[in-house]
């Protein structure tokens, strides 16, 4: 069956960077677009950036310049590069399969 694990994430003070990283099985990675979002207490869930099998991934406004997401298809991995964190960035990260699989999603804190 289709699965994603996210790891990754954790408390990190302002400025500071994360890797975030989801574990894909069950299903042939390579031929999907996947996607990271997140959801911070009290909002609704919004997408961080949406990554094709080939060609350009596309960002959040919040996050372009700061956030860089990428895959290894020979892994199964999707990766989140996280750097110059702000408080806001603040929520539980997912990783998803467009448009059905979601993750069961990683804490990230940014708190000084």
């Amino acid at each position: 069956q289709v699965q994603l694990v996210e790891s990754g994430g954790g408390l990190v003070q302002p400025g500071g960077s994360l890797r975030l990283s989801c574990a894909a099985s069950g299903f042939t990675f390579s031929v999907y677009v996947m996607a990271w979002y997140r959801q911070a207490p009290g909002k609704e869930r919004e997408l961080v950036a949406r990554i094709p099998s080939y060609g350009m991934t596309e960002y959040a406004d919040s996050v372009k310049g700061r956030f860089t997401a990428s895959r290894d298809n020979t892994k199964n991995v999707l990766y989140l590069q996280m750097n110059n964190l702000k408080p806001d960035d603040t929520a539980i990260y997912y990783c998803r399969r467009m448009r059905d699989y979601w993750g069961q999603g990683t804490q990230v804190t940014v708190s000084s």
